[in-house]
């Protein structure tokens, strides 16, 4: 137990580190007690020559030794060595977590650097952070003094606890949020009201503005972390209103201010606000998103006016395109929508008001002079009780926004799943049915196997259903669509790129990725003049489609005229309103039927 390095292993140390400069020698009374616990002397060695000048050293070859150590004397922290025999350091670290007395001791767990697995299952049992092998030095000494800074902080803070109780009165008579200095929400809304009426010949605006995603920070990180950010956003608000505007923190991840319109600069605040965030070296972005209400009715109360700055964030909030909007009319009309079908969209769901059509895709023989279906698209609608049909493009954004896309998918998939099985109980050769697959299912591993399941539950092959996704897919979820499919190629599933050319990622996508159609929009080019270089185009994008070994689907053909265009470029398969609407499932087959 506690056996001194031999000097072999000393004098090697000394030659690779050194001796280090401009360090203070603690008195042994100051010096804190660290126990570094491994079965290797070497590694002990290492971590020992890293701190003999600023902590009594307690060295354990095994989690056993560890204990009696523990239980015997104070220790201020522990390097664990997981990997030992007699005793773990796992198990070390549930002794700790199952015995209170010593919970409050931090350890730090080494491991080598891809036991990712070990990390956080350590973690999970109590461990403070993690050391990886081989050391470095400067991270070794920085994480050391990290975890007992926080446990310093932690103690203080409980001793502040009781001082914090006499002061609260002060502070709620004050009105200032104890974290960041600024206003709370009662307080700013107050004195608002007060600036804007003792100030009639200025016009003011609200700025709701939120961090997305904080509440990951705080668990990628840790409180402190969070706390730095939003003391920093506040000093920057503080200096932004200055003495004509007010700050306020509203919430854990939500800042509000006031400012005379002629001081606002929207675009110069979020590039301000980015770089005070850059300055503290977080490896993740951190960033706010905005909403803007430019007081047009003195009537409203300061707290509807800034339920409008919040509405205006709210249809921003986690765009790649847009940080901060303006609330206009308009916007509310959009939002109030948007909430109207929120609300409605589950007892939509549980009540059948929503249903699925199908639209043919054809199939051109120009030799022979002759069409016929060889697939259809299935395509999701909303019979509203008093709204009558609602547009998939009012109610897919939403749900896409919020979720709820990923379970109108799924009702949408067991509906075209059990139209193929009905395709078989006529008698009919069953005709592919594609189906859209929303970006939002590549977040979830295991919507493959929900669609293997539904195949079973039918009695259906994996070349039954086409999958239609788009470059939206690719752009929020490169590595997890790369991943699914591939599975999806294995599984037999044939694979459609919806919409291709509508945004800037498509080569990119087709050489990423195995993709068996490409579908274009031909309404959608055409609809912005230009013809002739439409024309140029979509000729390129058959040519190359046809060079890849993949089939294109013209989509939106609605005249005779496109169509002919489009067979004379080569392509022979097309969708649109020229060869049939979307039809219920009883016209469909009876349109299959027609055929045999």
């Amino acid at each position: 137990m506690g056996r001194r390095i031999s000097s072999f292993f000393a004098e090697i140390l000394y030659i690779i580190w050194g001796e280090r400069a401009n360090r203070g020698v603690c008195s042994m009374e100051n010096r804190k007690t660290m126990l570094i616990v491994d079965d290797m002397e070497i590694n002990r060695a290492i971590l020992m020559q890293f701190f003999q000048d600023e902590f009594h050293i307690i060295e354990a070859e095994n989690g056993r030794e560890a204990l009696d150590f523990i239980k015997s004397q104070p220790i201020d922290i522990i390097l664990l060595d997981l990997m030992m025999p007699v005793m773990t350091g796992m198990e070390v670290l549930e002794w700790l977590l199952s015995n209170p007395r010593y919970g409050d001791i931090p350890v730090i767990v080494t491991t080598s650097a891809d036991d990712v697995n070990s990390e956080v299952m350590a973690m999970e049992r109590g461990a403070a952070d993690y050391l990886t092998k081989p050391y470095n030095p400067s991270i070794v000494s920085c994480r050391v003094q990290n975890v007992l800074g926080r446990r310093e902080n932690e103690i203080s803070k409980l001793r502040q606890a009781a001082q914090d109780k006499k002061i609260s009165a002060m502070q709620q008579i004050l009105d200032i949020d104890q974290m960041t200095g600024l206003l709370t929400q009662k307080a700013f809304l107050q004195q608002a009201a007060d600036k804007i009426s003792g100030n009639p010949e200025t016009r003011y605006c609200f700025v709701y503005l939120n961090i997305a995603s904080f509440k990951l920070i705080n668990e990628l990180f840790n409180m402190e972390t969070g706390d730095t950010i939003l003391k920093t956003a506040a000093s920057y608000f503080n200096t932004i209103v200055g003495k004509r505007g007010l700050a306020s923190h509203l919430t854990a991840d939500s800042f509000a201010i006031l400012l005379p319109e002629d001081m606002l600069d929207m675009d110069l605040l979020i590039q301000g606000l980015d770089a005070m965030m850059h300055s503290l070296t977080i490896y993740r972005t951190v960033a706010f998103f905005a909403g803007v209400y430019q007081i047009d009715n003195i009537y409203l109360t300061t707290s509807q006016m800034l339920d409008r700055a919040h509405m205006a964030m709210t249809s921003v909030k986690n765009s790649h395109a847009r940080r901060f909007a303006f609330y206009d009319d308009a916007l509310r009309t959009k939002l109030m929508d948007e909430q109207i079908i929120a609300r409605e969209m589950e007892p939509a769901l549980n009540n059948g008001q929503f249903f699925v059509k199908y639209q043919p895709i054809y199939k051109i023989d120009t030799e022979a002079r002759t069409m016929a279906p060889i697939a259809a698209e299935a395509l999701l609608r909303w019979q509203h009780p008093e709204q009558g049909i609602i547009s998939p493009d009012r109610f897919i954004p939403v749900f896409e926004k919020n979720g709820f896309i990923n379970r109108v998918d799924r009702f949408a998939w067991e509906q075209a799943c059990h139209f193929l099985s009905r395709q078989r109980d006529w008698g009919l050769d069953i005709q592919p049915i594609s189906i859209n697959i929303s970006h939002m299912n590549f977040y979830d591993m295991s919507f493959v196997d929900y669609l293997l399941r539904l195949l079973r539950k039918y009695d259906l092959q994996p070349w039954m259903l086409w999958l239609e996704l788009t470059e939206k897919s690719y752009n929020h979820a490169p590595e997890q669509l790369t991943k699914i499919l591939r599975r999806l190629n294995s599984c037999g599933f044939s694979v459609i790129l919806d919409d291709f050319g509508s945004s800037f990622s498509s080569l990119g996508i087709l050489r990423d990725l195995t993709i068996d159609m490409l579908k274009v929009d031909v309404r959608r080019l055409y609809a912005h003049g230009n013809h002739d270089r439409v024309d140029i185009i979509l000729q390129a994008i058959i040519d190359m489609a046809k060079k890849l070994n993949m089939q294109v689907i013209a989509e939106g053909v609605e005249t005779p005229v496109q169509a002919e265009l489009l067979q004379t470029m080569g392509c022979h398969t097309m969708q649109g309103f020229h060869y049939s609407r979307p039809l219920n499932s009883d016209a469909y087959i009876e349109l299959l039927s027609s055929l045999r």
